[in-house]
């Protein structure tokens, strides 16, 4: 036999139909009868979400290579013309088997539980119709703008993502031919319109459908041929000439414009719809017959999330879960203090994220703190991390923050913050010119009685309180003297042109990160030959780059065991004689989204461990600004081996890779049931109780000494 090339083309999957096998993991929830009904409405609505933006960004990105001519490979050999063609079929197949889902597992459900959905107009009775005919006329008329099109009124921009509704209209009492007709559905009204149902149960029906209703009253002059709603999906994905571009915020600002604008490249129509009126819709907006979608029920499954969100069937739901207090940061505590102590590993959303919020609160009030600084890459509606670090300015300190102009989706909401910090008296940048900063790490300057000292807080997840309720990520605050200077070196990088000679204990893509990563895995690879011990285990959401792959291709050919966790992405196979048969893939899809990085290696028995912001895909690695960070002290090592043992152990919520390039759940067959996530949970509630009753305790037996004169 010949040497092995680990980078043939055959030994990869291309990366976007890897995407669609995650979407099918998080569809397979919604199909799962073992959860809670609600819960697997969310899910649906989740799968739908999730294939907008694939649409947005991924498929249109595809479309852009191909009008240009590009014609290159991916790692798996395919280009993007051939990857377009694949993704035709394969996405086709997930919208079938949504509605299928939607339709034939969940409507019946709904039913039996209380909740009709209905999901025609010609289905109401007499005294349903009566209401939507009044709920219209004095909720919904004022608002709408029908739009006629002929020779003095060209078709209009129907912008992105938004349902409408068009109409073949005829002129009564005329032999003129139909016209076309189209109205927006007002986004600023509720969807979901509850009907008059007396005691037995709920009833709902779609805006959209009072508007199909009543469409005669918007074009008092016609009659209407047919009407069926519509959406489209355009080209979001912004082009930005960063080097050309004087301003990047400017820039961004007028990219932003455009994105309701882009080519079309998906059409949705209400199954049935009358085949003039859809060829004026495909003709105008120039589809392509494959990228029309007939939808066998309502156009945009995200309306289920609101669904979710109705009062009265919280028996239909998951159990909600409050984030525990962190043990070691009591409420009411000094910070500062307790991280003196000891590094703390911060576990969310099992723990709660008031701890990060409380260390830039009370780093802004202390009258010794110097300086902050921080990166900031996407935060909450209403930040409490945003208003402390104005507060901190206000206050007189030196207040640094990198703001992300780039983070896709919300790029205008932080081009608010961006704005409000400077006006507040925050040094604000804008992200670096052609990287995103997509590192998270705050770093505090504080003047002590032994000299200056310098806390650091660095996440595996965003500043972002709302999310830190729904991602599973970790984060460490510690006062280590050579990771304060490596946090100074950071920002003096993203600030200024000034690059360290070396590093302490950081590492930093893209000029140094992926190399460590590499150099790390040969390391194991070396153990392995050398017949010592050696292992891998990799936590991460995507994992797509080609040069990782290969060596840990090489590394599992030499003997290493090699257990990596990926949410998402994954475009290494599995099961390949010679290649990686010594590598197992699993994915966790449970109630929470599993967003942390973490990575194990075994180096002989002295193992290490490290977190950080980086998946293992090219556009982190190369084209981002990220960091790595080692966690040291032995009892947090413990804590995080023990997380990623116990998501290897997950045989509820875990599907795995097989040599086939599907997906399966993890056989229970011999084994309790054990779920990652639910006993990360439990776990949180019993260290916080533990903690409750010492602290209580303690209390207790305090008996305060009494002096006398």
């Amino acid at each position: 036999m010949g040497e092995i090339d680990f980078c043939d083309p055959k030994y990869y999957t291309n990366r976007e139909l890897s995407w669609i096998l995650f979407d099918h993991r998080v569809l397979n929830e919604a199909r799962d009868k073992n959860i809670p009904l609600f819960e697997r409405l969310k899910f649906l609505s989740i799968t739908a979400s999730n294939l907008d933006e694939f649409f947005m960004i991924r498929v249109a990105s595809l479309k852009d290579m191909v009008n240009a001519r590009y014609g290159k490979p991916d790692i798996a050999g395919m280009t993007p013309a051939e990857q377009l063609a694949a993704l035709d079929r394969a996405i086709h197949e997930l919208v079938e088997l949504q509605y299928s889902t939607y339709n034939r597992s969940l409507m019946p459900k709904l039913r039996q539980n209380g909740l009709q959905i209905i999901g025609r107009h010609e289905d109401l009775s007499r005294e349903e119709a009566e209401f939507a005919d009044k709920y219209f006329a004095e909720n919904v008329y004022p608002v709408l703008t029908p739009m006629a099109v002929d020779s003095s009124r060209p078709f209009p921009l129907i912008r992105n993502k938004t349902l409408n509704i068009a109409a073949l209209v005829h002129k009564k009492n005329s032999r003129e031919e139909m016209e076309f007709a189209t109205v927006q559905v007002p986004g600023v009204l509720s969807r979901i319109v509850q009907l008059p149902s007396g005691s037995k149960g709920k009833k709902v029906i779609l805006l959209e459908e009072i508007i199909e209703r009543n469409m005669h009253k918007l074009f008092l002059n016609y009659d209407i041929v047919c009407a069926h709603p519509f959406r489209i999906m355009r080209n979001a994905d912004l082009t930005i000439e960063e080097d050309e571009a004087a301003d990047l915020l400017k820039e961004i600002e007028k990219q932003l414009k455009k994105r309701q604008w882009g080519q079309a490249i998906r059409l949705e129509v209400e199954e049935g719809c009358d085949g003039r009126l859809l060829k004026i819709i495909k003709d105008e907006l120039q589809m392509e017959e494959q990228n029309i979608y007939a939808i066998d029920g309502p156009l945009d499954l995200t309306v289920l999330m609101k669904l979710y969100g109705m009062e009265g069937f919280e028996h239909l739901k998951a159990p909600g879960y409050t984030p525990q207090p962190v043990p070691e940061l009591p409420s009411g505590c000094k910070i500062f203090d307790r991280i003196r102590k000891k590094d703390i590993l911060l576990h969310h959303p099992y723990q709660t994220f008031e701890p990060v919020v409380e260390f830039i609160r009370q780093a802004a009030r202390d009258p010794e703190v110097l300086a902050i600084k921080q990166t900031l890459y996407r935060v909450s509606g209403n930040s409490p991390i945003i208003a402390a670090l104005a507060q901190a300015a206000e206050n007189g300190k030196q207040v640094t923050v990198l703001v992300e102009l780039k983070a896709r989706f919300d790029e205008e909401h932080n081009i608010v913050w961006a704005r409000m910090l400077e006006k507040a008296g925050c040094h604000v940048i804008y992200g670096l010119v052609g990287l995103k900063t997509h590192s998270k790490i705050t770093l505090v300057v504080r003047r002590e009685e032994d000299g200056i000292r310098r806390y650091v807080h660095l996440g595996t997840g965003n500043y972002n309180d709302a999310t830190a309720k729904l991602y599973t990520d970790i984060g460490l605050l510690t006062c280590s003297e050579y990771i304060g200077e490596d946090a100074t070196a950071v920002f003096n990088m993203l600030s200024g042109y000034s690059e360290p000679l070396m590093w302490n204990r950081l590492s930093l893509a893209p000029l140094w990160l992926k190399d460590r990563f590499l150099q790390l895995i040969r390391r194991e690879r070396k153990y392995a030959q050398e017949g010592r011990p050696a292992r891998i285990i990799a936590k991460m959401n995507s994992l797509c780059d080609r040069d990782i792959i290969a060596a840990l291709y090489k590394a599992s050919a030499a003997g290493v065991k090699i257990d990596l966790i990926v949410r998402g992405i994954c475009c290494l196979k599995v099961g390949i004689p010679g290649v990686s048969e010594n590598i197992t893939v699993r994915s966790i899809v449970g109630n929470f989204l599993e967003h942390s990085r973490i990575f194990y290696f075994e180096n002989d028995e002295h193992y290490e461990i490290y977190c950080g912001s980086a998946d293992w895909m090219p556009r982190n690695l190369e084209r981002r600004v990220e960091i790595l960070f080692p966690v040291e002290k032995p009892e947090l090592k413990e804590e995080l081996l023990h997380i990623l043992q116990s998501q290897l152990r997950d045989n509820v919520k875990a599907s795995v890779l097989t040599s086939d390039g599907v997906y399966e759940k993890v056989s229970r067959r011999g084994k309790s049931r054990f779920q990652s996530q639910e006993a990360f949970c439990l776990e949180a509630v019993e260290k916080a109780r533990v903690a409750a009753e010492a602290e209580a305790r303690a209390t207790r037996t305090f008996v305060p000494e009494i002096h006398h004169e």
